[in-house]
């Protein structure tokens, strides 16, 4: 039996509001991280990954939607080459303003993140209080064709399920030493909580023979 899920199922999946993980390059960062959407992401699921991450949970946006909330790189972050840098395209973190409390607990996470998805209602950055406890990333306008991230995984996934371009994410870390999962931690975190698994790479595939239909 295949450790990885294919392409198509892992998209229902994340249809349904399920968590993925998602393994990158083992010659580039070789982690995985927790995958969802911020669209209909509750409490309970950002509890959860705050718990099995290292809790420093970041939001993949588009590059459209971090303009229109003043969100600047942090640094002078460049895609160099093909397009591919294992540097991390960090924005000034945030809290949502209106019914937060210290932004820190898990309801006030997940409204910060669910206001970053919500770009009918919320508009301005001034709705934002910064620096706070959310960190979104850019993503590249081309995604995992042009860099094979899990920031631009997670907005292409959020694309080819027609939800809202903003994800939320977090890297697995080991319970008894706070080390990265790699694979085979990660394999068995999957089967544990019924995750699929699936790679930045295969992702990447899946769009080059299908585009972003799912």
């Amino acid at each position: 039996m295949s450790t990885f899920s294919d392409i198509k199922t892992a998209i229902e999946d994340f249809k349904q509001n399920k968590f993925l993980i998602v393994m990158d390059d083992e010659n580039r960062e070789n982690e995985g991280d927790l995958i969802i959407a911020a669209e209909n992401l509750t409490s309970l699921q950002m509890a959860f990954i705050v718990r099995y991450s290292s809790g420093y949970i970041c939001a993949p946006l588009t590059n459209k939607r971090a303009d229109e909330l003043d969100l600047p790189l942090l640094t002078d972050f460049e895609y160099k080459g093909s397009g591919d840098s294992k540097a991390t395209p960090y924005t000034i973190s945030v809290d949502f303003k209106e019914g937060s409390t210290t932004g820190i607990s898990a309801s006030d996470r997940t409204l910060t993140v669910k206001k970053l998805a919500d770009d009918v209602n919320v508009t301005q950055p001034e709705e934002f209080i910064k620096p706070g406890h959310i960190v979104p990333l850019r993503a590249n306008d081309k995604g995992v064709l042009a860099r094979r991230g899990h920031t631009e995984a997670a907005v292409d996934l959020c694309r080819l399920a027609g939800l809202k371009e903003v994800g939320v994410i977090g890297e697995l870390v080991k319970e008894d030493d706070g080390e990265m999962m790699r694979l085979k931690e990660c394999q068995d975190f999957a089967t544990k909580h019924d995750i699929k698994i699936i790679t930045v790479e295969a992702l990447a595939k899946y769009i080059e023979e299908n585009g972003y239909t799912s």
